[in-house]
């Protein structure tokens, strides 16, 4: 199974901003939905934002609703997760995934998607 590369993360103070990608090789990249997950330390995998394939409709959680934007660059077979007036409690590990079905757009649950990779540390001090 192909898996994406994250990058991005970081450390970065309270307001600051961060921008990850997930790149995954493959042809298939312009079918699928695509999302990201975090986990924080000691708590499940939280839905954060997931994106179309061609695209254009997005949905986001709500705690992350308004600082946030998920983009893709089809040509680049890469997703971006651009991440605005960040808070400690955004403090994660970052995945990507892509959705298990063709086409459409993913929904929050993590069992709906596949392809997980090992994912990008987003530390935010206050």
């Amino acid at each position: 199974q192909v898996q994406p590369v994250e990058s991005g993360g970081g450390l970065v103070q309270a307001g600051g901003s961060l921008r990850l990608s997930c790149t995954r090789s493959g042809r298939t990249f312009s079918s699928y939905g695509m999302g990201w997950f975090r986990q924080a330390p000691g708590k499940e995998h939280e839905f954060v934002a997931a994106v179309s394939p061609s695209g254009d409709s997005t949905y986001y959680a709500d705690s992350v609703k308004g600082r946030f934007t998920i983009s893709r660059d089809n040509a680049k077979s890469t997703v971006y997760l651009q991440m605005n007036n960040l808070k400690p409690e955004d403090t994660a590990v970052y995945y990507c995934a892509r959705r298990r079905s063709l086409w459409g757009m993913g929904g929050p649950q993590s069992d709906e998607y596949t392809g997980w990779g090992q994912g990008t540390q987003v530390t935010v001090s206050s």
